[in-house]
């Protein structure tokens, strides 16, 4: 069995492909595998750390706003577009692969287009609610969709073939009870919300959460934990020093990174973060309620349409990040954790949008292909 894998350029295409590989070898430890990715992206380095082999193409995209820097980019991009298709048929001629599976960024463009024309039976999965690009146009030429969830069916042509897989996670992700995890983080019973905006951080959640701390450490009803990222934690632990808010006693934890975030996750009752792909199956898999920020600097603004798909379902509350404010947060989170009612229908519609067996639905999917 020789599965050619691809797709990159940030850990929410990287970390799928990854989940992937590992359950085919899982159940074909005789499985060769190969990745192809992006020059000079990350998964040049997560692929190899993982144990896998991985060839790479030259692929950027076209920038949308005509600037004499953009209109340099972009005939760069042209460029890529004929370099990384020629580069992408040898790797398919060479490696001779019996299935070709994508997880989405500009790199899998050309190496699943180039599966599609060597007759190759052809996987994508998209792990956000709005479909990108890349993905609509694999559709159309022949590819088999995998959808994280129902709601992104809408977005993509009605002859196209897709299968409801949601997306792969890492095992501890909802298994954990939420009264032991409380006991490891030396928390009470108090309503615990966990806050972050990435591993980078966000700047304007990280300025809505100083406030909200300077509040809650005077009302004292809530218990907190917040990530920081790494851009964001100097300004924001000064600011919290400055208004007299402990950065770890009383309830408050608050940290560059959260490393522990399954177990935090377990204790949590209110979650408030951005919306990548991951959040859609995260969220679900805890059972958590949610506070959702998109973030309004994404390709086709997908963070929103990942929020409306819990939000729709009456699992979540979206804060666009123009309406982000100190009060407008503090009001939302108010809202809910005062009411237990509420917080306990959420749960319970968000986790009815759990998928726990997306690994075994895609390898379902894989062996089907390949008969």
């Amino acid at each position: 069995m020789r599965v050619l894998m691809t797709g990159g350029g940030t850990a929410g295409h990287i970390n799928p492909a990854l989940a992937i590989a590992e359950k085919i070898k899982k159940e074909r430890p005789d499985a060769e595998i190969l990745f192809v990715g992006a020059k000079g992206r990350m998964e040049t380095t997560l692929v190899p750390a993982a144990g896998y082999p991985i060839k790479t193409v030259s692929v950027s995209g076209f920038q949308r706003r005509l600037t004499l820097k953009n209109i340099g980019r972009n005939i760069v991009a042209a460029v890529n577009v004929v370099t990384s298709s020629v580069a992408a048929a040898k790797i398919v001629k060479e490696f001779k692969p019996d299935i070709a599976i994508g997880t989405g960024g500009y790199v899998s463009g050309p190496v699943l287009r180039e599966a599609i024309r060597h007759g190759v039976p052809t996987l994508v999965h998209e792990s956000n609610a709005f479909p990108g690009v890349t993905v609509k146009m694999l559709a159309k030429e022949g590819a088999t969709v995998l959808l994280c969830s129902e709601a992104a069916r809408r977005y993509l042509p009605q002859d196209c073939e897709v299968v409801i897989t949601g997306n792969p996670l890492r095992a501890d992700f909802g298994t954990q009870d939420k009264a032991a995890a409380k006991a490891a983080l030396g928390l009470d019973s108090r309503p615990l919300v966990l806050s972050f905006g990435g591993s980078l951080g966000a700047r304007r959640i990280n300025e809505a959460m100083t406030e909200v701390l300077r509040r809650s450490y005077k009302e004292g009803k809530l218990q907190h934990i917040h990530g920081t990222g790494k851009t964001g934690w100097d300004s924001m632990t000064a600011a919290l020093q400055e208004c007299g808010v402990p950065l770890a006693q009383d309830g408050i934890s608050v940290r560059e990174y959260i490393t522990d975030m399954p177990q935090c996750m377990a204790a949590a009752d209110l979650v408030i973060c951005r919306c990548g792909a991951m959040t859609l199956s995260e969220l679900p898999a805890a059972g958590k309620p949610s506070i959702l920020i998109p973030s309004p600097y994404v390709a086709e603004n997908h963070q929103y349409h990942n929020a409306m798909a819990l939000v729709e379902q009456d699992a979540a509350v979206c804060i666009e990040e123009k309406d982000l404010t100190g009060d407008s947060l503090w009001e939302a989170i108010e809202s809910i954790t005062a009411d237990a009612a509420r917080m306990d229908a959420m749960a319970h519609n968000v986790r009815r949008l759990a998928i726990e067996d997306a690994d075994e639905r895609i390898y379902r999917v894989v062996c089907e292909k390949m008969k």
